[in-house]
């Protein structure tokens, strides 16, 4: 069985977006940048995730680069992964190694499907503006982060471009003061199907709470989202299109939720295959 989960704002979660004052108890550093403390996660849903049973393979599935994965210390020390996927699907680690062979697939299948990156740019261009992004960058040289002001954003104009992009073989997602702009072929789906072929064909659970977390939700055999984010938002506009369970609770204490359904679900799984 694999559980395979989006990190920020599903496991882990800045104090901008967990909900609580970050001397609330029960937390736990997750994170730290030029020596700052920036994101924590619940004390509980580590314990959870820690001890998890032996025949469970968790991967972290995350939108963050390389780089940026490898600052959460809580992954690189206290829950160490076999398989982690980073860069929205674009790289997998084995071990802490990128799996060169497996970007190099990915970008092979930019070129045949989706246009380049300068041309999204390009179009996006004349919306683009120091009003409204505080930030840009170009991802593992794979999609675009953009650092923006919400409350600013023209948000009209902005659509309008989105609803271009599919065209060009691209999609965006807005997830709190960020704009990913990324092209189709880079998703969590295909990386996590990809390591489920390698480590063997078993159930998959997911979780996560954007709409790049989409995909592997529906890909999975078991989801849950918690309370907040896009996903939610979309439920609470058109609650037929989105048929995921969701948590009670909001913020950082969803992922105690989160963790208790993985265990739910294995435990019923294991019941069924001893029946």
């Amino acid at each position: 069985m694999i559980y395979a989960s989006d990190l920020d704002q599903t496991l882990i979660y800045s104090r901008r977006s967990m909900g609580v004052s970050d001397d609330s108890s029960g937390l736990v550093p997750a994170e730290w940048i030029r020596g700052e403390l920036s994101a924590f996660m619940s004390g509980d849903a580590l314990h959870q995730l820690k001890t998890l049973p032996k025949d469970i393979f968790f991967i972290p599935v995350t939108t963050r680069t390389v780089e940026q994965y490898q600052r959460i210390r809580i992954f690189q020390q206290d829950v160490i992964p076999a398989y982690a996927i980073t860069s929205n699907g674009g790289n997998i680690l084995i071990d802490g190694e990128v799996d060169l062979s497996w970007n190099k697939y990915v970008r092979s299948q930019l070129q045949q499907h989706s246009v380049e990156a300068v041309e999204v740019r390009q179009m996006f261009g004349d919306v683009l503006n120091s009003d409204w992004v505080a930030g840009e960058r170009l991802c593992d040289d794979l999609f675009f982060a953009f650092v923006i002001h919400r409350d600013r954003m023209p948000i009209e104009q902005v659509k309008e471009k989105i609803q271009a992009l599919e065209a060009l073989g691209w999609e965006a997602s807005i997830q709190g003061r960020k704009l990913y702009l990324v092209p189709s072929g880079v998703n969590k789906r295909a990386a996590v199907e990809h390591v489920r072929q390698r480590i063997g064909n078993g159930p998959v659970i997911a979780s996560g709470d954007s709409l790049l977390d989409r995909c592997l939700l529906d890909f999975a055999d078991y989801a849950i989202a918690p309370r907040h984010g896009e996903l939610y938002r979309e439920k609470q506009r058109n609650s037929d299109l989105i048929p995921y369970q969701f948590t009670k609770q909001s913020g950082i204490f969803a992922a105690d939720e989160i963790l208790e359904y993985v265990r739910s679900i294995h435990h019923v799984a294991i019941g069924d295959a001893v029946s």
